[in-house]
């Protein structure tokens, strides 16, 4: 049919758009924060370009869903605004004629919403949550760079080496400054190395240097010459991926485990499909203008429509996880809800015309002209 040709032709385009813009913003954002926690010491410059990558992962479910309200809002709206609707409304349908192409077109999207809802954004939480804790798991060897002050994880220990040879095994010229038990402490050297024992442990080996030992404001300072000095590397263990937040959590475990706050987490995920849907079928009745008023007042509506049903979801999740509601009512009530609201709609839409096309109900509406109009 033309209508339906003309309608996939349009959505397409339009979603290719917005997907664009949406993405190029998201993109831009993290890219602004994950360099400014890079900049203050809280991520790991070398994995910025893999932290922008998987938190755009754990954001394409959002990103699609808004991608698909938008477009059908903003291609029916211009429909209403240019008369289009008028010429298919004369032509014998009805506004519950569009829920079928609206809904081939959107079937895609909310397949690859379910699957980064349930799979791809635990998964890309997981992974985020893992670079950030070996980052702040660090050793102090891993923070050393050649012609830089670098701080230890600990924060107290500052670190300055001259040059690095090339396998990172060799250091030259060091400088490490340290406070134990109130007292500071400066080892100063000429050439240092990395060494394993037997047994794994790992020290660093400083070579024909000084350490300087005493308490500030105070003159009696030691001063001690060694050729030889070693420290430890205390290697702090790496958490396990079973121990990050629940958003890393892999949708099999929070079934089975089903504790409260993993019944919250189950609300939100499978909430994001549910909530796709209904906001495709919201977006034509919700496209409806009037030529003579005013162009923004439905898309006002949806933005607000929009964060309400978001917000609501997201208290859903926190009082499932509270165990104020129980999993079943917090899982569909919300949803149920929103049908109703836009079932309500629908028959607004059509009180005059009835829920279904036909030639005599639009034909006593558009005048004798609509009869045989297909």
């Amino acid at each position: 049919m033309i209508f339906q040709r003309s309608l996939q032709r349009e959505l397409n385009y339009t979603a290719g758009a917005v997907f664009m813009v949406l993405i190029t913003v998201m993109l831009t954002t993290m890219m602004i924060r994950i360099l400014g926690f890079a900049a203050s010491g809280r991520a790991d410059p070398r994995d910025v370009l893999v932290l922008i990558g998987l938190a755009v992962v754990g954001y394409l479910a959002v990103i699609l869903i808004v991608t698909l309200f938008v477009s059908i809002l903003f291609v029916l709206t211009r429909w209403y605004r240019d008369s289009e609707m008028v010429v298919w409304f004369a032509s014998g349908l009805s506004i519950t004629d569009f829920i079928r192409p609206v809904l081939r077109f959107s079937a895609p999207f909310i397949a690859v919403i379910a699957f980064c809802a349930l799979v791809a954004w635990p998964w890309a939480n997981q992974q985020i949550d893992l670079l950030q804790q070996r980052f702040a798991q660090r050793d102090d060897v891993s923070m050393i760079a050649p012609g830089q002050f670098r701080e230890s994880a600990g924060n107290h220990r500052v670190f300055f080496v001259e040059g690095v040879s090339a396998d990172a095994t060799h250091v030259h010229n060091v400088f490490v400054s340290g406070t134990e038990s109130g007292k500071v402490n400066v080892v100063v050297s000429k050439e240092g190395r990395i060494e394993s024992a037997p047994d794994g442990d790992r020290y660093i080996v400083l070579e024909k240097g000084r350490r300087y030992d005493g308490e500030p404001g105070k003159p009696d300072y030691r001063v001690m010459e060694f050729e030889r000095y070693g420290v430890k590397i205390d290697n702090k263990p790496v958490s396990n991926a079973e121990n990050a937040p629940t958003k890393g959590v892999p949708t099999a475990t929070l079934f089975r485990e089903m504790t409260p706050i993993f019944q919250g987490e189950i609300v939100w995920r499978f909430g994001l499909p549910i909530l796709a849907l209904n906001l495709v079928l919201l977006a034509i009745p919700l496209a409806y203008q009037n030529p003579r008023h005013g162009r923004t007042v439905n898309l006002i509506m949806a933005v607000l429509i929009y964060l309400s049903y978001t917000n609501l979801l997201s208290l859903s999740q926190a009082w499932v996880a509270q165990e104020r509601l129980p999993l079943a009512i917090g899982v569909w009530l919300l949803h149920v809800i929103a049908c109703g609201v836009i079932v309500l709609l629908y028959l607004r839409r059509v009180r005059f015309r009835g829920l279904f096309s036909g030639r005599l109900r639009v034909g006593s509406l558009f005048g004798r002209g609509a009869k045989g109009a297909r």
